[in-house]
């Protein structure tokens, strides 16, 4: 029988079937990997938990991201005579802070889309509101010439692009300036939420929540009422996905522990002490 020393396997050689993303391997493959102590002249016995030299001419770093050990030979022109202390080094996320990271950067980029597109809409509204009496005019007269030149009236008007272009002349101008000023504002409340989420800000996770599931409830009543699309359907499905991700994983209001559990969640994979946990027991 094996006796538990406490040891868990480091990042990137867990079982496949217990992590399917080694985030931590993607992360040093994109940036490469964390080492600390490469330039220093000389190695203490309590930097073993992050750089090693056993006396064969090389020295060992660890990455603070996937704990890869990669050997390298002692500097010949060293900047410094340690490695930096514990408290002077800023470590790498690792575990289910990196994997959060991830995913909130994956919503942001959603969010971002969602800006730029509301932003177009917006731009072209504004800008129609404010010259619809310009361009009234070209307007009705290209729509005289497309309608004798199928020999008359023939309804086109009322139907499909040319249609809409109609209604929108015919709207008052009052409505054009609210639904574009609506969509400006909604353009940059997605633009906001972009950049909090891009820097994992908390309170940039709750406002992607309500404001998703705000509106899951006409997006439902949608699906329930009018033509059934695949758009909308994919849409419905990332919208509740994005919002039961944030309530749960994140621990929103509280829930299964709220802010504290993250918290610990966090030290728990991302600390000093999570670093010499993954150590073998012998080489402590």
């Amino acid at each position: 029988m094996t006796e538990h020393t406490g040891w868990e396997p480091p990042p990137g050689t867990r079982p496949k079937q217990h992590q399917l993303w080694w985030y931590e391997l993607i992360e040093c493959g994109r940036r490469g990997h964390r080492l600390e102590g490469t330039n220093a002249a000389r190695v203490r016995s309590g930097d073993a938990v992050f750089v090693r030299e056993p006396g064969d001419g090389l020295r060992w770093h660890r990455c603070l991201r996937c704990d890869a050990w990669l050997p390298a030979r002692p500097p010949a022109h060293p900047e410094q005579e340690f490695p930096p202390g514990r408290d002077e080094i800023e470590l790498p996320l690792r575990g289910k802070s990196l994997r959060d990271r991830y995913v909130l950067r994956l919503i942001a980029v959603d969010r971002l889309l969602h800006f730029l597109v509301l932003g177009v809409l917006a731009v072209a509204v504004l800008g129609f509101a404010s010259e619809r009496a310009r361009l009234r005019s070209s307007f009705y007269r290209v729509m005289d010439l497309l309608q004798n030149g199928v020999g008359g009236p023939s309804g086109h008007a009322g139907r499909g692009f040319l249609g809409e272009l109609n209604k929108a002349f015919a709207a008052r101008s009052t409505t054009l300036w609210v639904i574009g000023l609506v969509l400006a504002g909604y353009a940059v409340l997605e633009g906001v939420e972009a950049v909090g989420l891009w820097l994992t800000k908390r309170w940039a996770e709750y406002l992607t929540f309500v404001a998703t599931t705000v509106l899951l409830v006409p997006e439902i009543y949608e699906l329930a009422g009018g033509r059934v699309t695949a758009t909308k359907v994919l849409t419905l499905v990332i919208n509740a996905a994005i919002s039961a991700y944030l309530l749960f994983a994140k621990r929103l209001f509280g829930l299964r522990g709220g802010g504290k559990a993250e918290a610990a969640e966090r030290a728990r994979d991302t600390s000093w002490e999570a670093l010499e946990r993954v150590l073998p027991g012998p080489g402590r």
